[in-house]
């Protein structure tokens, strides 16, 4: 069993930066591949970027040079960089994690970024 708990959301300026964090209960954090992914209304839930056991990470096209995934392994956490936010990024962001075929999610935690 994984817990998941977001952490950092809030309300910026556009052009402004935030970064969220995802702690991650479970002694095998390390071998789980993390994800962050987010929810606008009335719209799905969308993959934003992702990290695997070995660092590798993928990014979906509209944040690639604006966000930065990362992990500490030693701390069970894992992070989201978010900077040159746009309005465009308001959402629920959700940690994600993928482990032994298991999928879990966090609560999420809102972003809102002003115009």
């Amino acid at each position: 069993q994984v817990q998941l708990v977001e952490s950092g959301g809030g309300l910026v300026q556009a052009g402004g930066s935030l970064r969220l964090s995802c702690a991650a209960s479970g002694s095998i954090f390390r071998l789980a591949v993390m994800g962050w992914y987010r929810q606008a209304p009335g719209k799905q839930r969308d993959l934003v970027a992702r990290i695997d056991s070995f660092d590798s990470t993928n990014y979906v096209d509209s944040v690639k040079g604006r966000f930065t995934i990362s992990r500490d392994n030693a701390k069970n956490t894992v992070y989201l960089q978010m900077n040159s936010l746009k309005p465009d990024d308001t959402a629920v962001y959700y940690c994600n994690a993928v482990l032994n075929s298991r999928t879990y999610w966090g609560q999420g935690t809102q972003v809102t970024v002003s115009s």
